[in-house]
């Protein structure tokens, strides 16, 4: 598992939300933060990537309301040879920078570059969050909340204790599991800025 994390210097603050107490979001990355590749693609350089409508407000939002965010994401294309993990570590950085003009920020950014069934941080298993804890003194899984597009996403944050939303995102891009995930959500929006609305008190 590869790690990399830039700390904000503010203290988070509690936020009452309808979903209770409400410090950490995590967030996965294709799909919520940027248009999804077609199913068996992958989002591999910056010019293949493309920020969702409102995406950048809604983590500044977060920010300003004292939230911890955080990007998981599973990376698979690492390991079928498509890219590699400095490909992946440059779009991070590039992301951040594309954020940081319209004052957003990521405190955490964390991906599984391994093949399915070959480690433990692969989403829905628990690694990439236990990273974040380890990193992050304080975050808690009964004070977070994960949001994503996938079935792994939601398995993984019910399996930690975590409030879950699933992003419907585009039909013709869903992966397969979308009904289940859709189902097993404690919450289901269009998109990360709706989501937001609900977390934001």
């Amino acid at each position: 598992m590869i790690l990399r994390v830039s700390q904000s210097s503010a203290e988070p603050r509690p936020a009452s939300t309808p979903f209770g107490l409400i410090r950490n979001v995590f967030l996965d990355r294709d799909g919520v933060i940027n248009r999804k590749a077609p199913e068996g693609s992958y989002v591999a350089r910056w010019d293949e990537f493309h920020l969702l409508p409102g995406v950048d407000e809604a983590i500044a939002q977060l920010n300003r309301a004292g939230s911890r965010v955080f990007l998981v994401t599973n990376q698979r294309g690492v390991a079928l040879g498509l890219y590699t993990a400095a490909d992946v570590e440059r779009l991070h950085a590039q992301l951040a920078e594309r954020l940081a003009a319209s004052g957003a920020h990521i405190d955490g950014y964390y991906y599984c570059p391994h093949d399915k069934d070959s480690c433990s941080c692969r989403k829905p298993m628990p690694g990439m969050f236990e990273q974040a804890f380890a990193a992050f003194p304080g975050v808690e899984p009964g004070e977070s909340v994960m949001i994503g597009d996938s079935l792994s996403d939601i398995e993984a944050g019910r399996a930690l204790g975590m409030r879950t939303i699933f992003i419907e995102g585009e039909p013709e891009r869903r992966k397969p599991g979308a009904e289940k995930a859709a189902a097993l959500a404690d919450a289901v929006y269009s998109s990360l800025p709706e989501a937001v609305a609900l977390l934001l008190p």
